[in-house]
This record gives C-alpha cells, structure tokens and sequence, in this order.
C-alpha cells in the first residue's frame, strides 16, 4: 500500500462533498506527471490525504482510500465537461481517474503552517518551493508524522 496526497480546492470539490457523497472518481487531472502517477502507481487500497488548496489556511482536511484503480477519465470526451481534451477520446484514452472513498476527517484539520514546524516532513513534496502537482507520493515516513500530529504523538 502507498499513501497519496491529492490536492482539491474546496470550492470545486471538498472534503466535505467527499463526506456528503460517500464515493467519487477523482477526475479532471490534466498534468502528464500526475496522470502518470494515477494510471501507474496509484493501487486500490492505498490511503490518501485530502489537501485543500487556493484558500487560507490551506489545508489537509481528511483521510480517503482509494477504492478504484486507473480506468479512463470520460470527462475528457465529454464537449459539455470542464475537462473536455478534444483529443482524447474512447479510442485515445488520455486521461485517467481513481475513485476514492472518505475514511476518516482530520479534527481539526492539519494547516499547512503545522506541516512546515515538522522536521520530519521538510523534504515533503507539499512543502518544497514550486511543487504544484496535484497528485503527489507521501513517503511513509511523512505519513506517520502527519497522522501523529493528530494523534498526540510526537511527529
């Protein structure tokens, strides 16, 4: 199992529309190195931490798994979709999404302003200057300092 950030802005999709919804394909990802990530390492069953971004404090509101792997996001062959690639199609399935389902909100949620006080996330892609992706690997050991600043341990 590999663990995952995905970032969403809250107003387009939120942790709480995750909650509300209980499952929801994870589509409209236009970046060739996130889409690799999905169609190529993301597995059914791994966990992945919510991030919501472009809002302060940005944050990461909850934990998800995955519960689909890669299969073609149909939303890129869709005229009327906000993720419509006139080049992909049925035939050229471009672009991929995963389905995800929510496990468990953090309370309250992790600001990105804790993430930074952590030593032992200071090579989190999240944190690095310039990282924009918006499907990104969280080493294991980033996992568990994340998770401990919500448990009482010690990060």
């Amino acid at each position: 199992m590999k663990t995952w950030l995905f970032k969403s802005e809250p107003e387009s999709y939120s942790w709480d529309d995750l909650v509300r919804d209980g499952r929801t394909c994870w589509e409209g990802v236009r970046n060739y190195q996130a889409r690799n990530l999905l169609r190529d390492e993301v597995a059914e069953g791994d966990l992945v931490l919510l991030y919501h971004s472009q809002v302060q404090p940005q944050v990461i509101a909850g934990i998800a798994r995955v519960v689909r792997a890669a299969y073609p996001d149909h939303f890129a062959w869709d005229p009327a979709s906000r993720y419509h690639d006139p080049k992909a199609g049925p035939d050229n399935p471009t672009w991929v999404m995963v389905d995800i389902a929510p496990v468990r909100a953090l309370d309250p949620p992790i600001t990105r302003d804790e993430l930074k006080e952590v030593p032992a996330l200071a090579d989190m892609m999240l944190l690095r200057r310039g990282s924009r992706l918006s499907i990104q690997p969280v080493a294991p050991v980033e996992w568990d300092a994340v998770l401990a600043l919500r448990e009482g341990r010690e990060p």
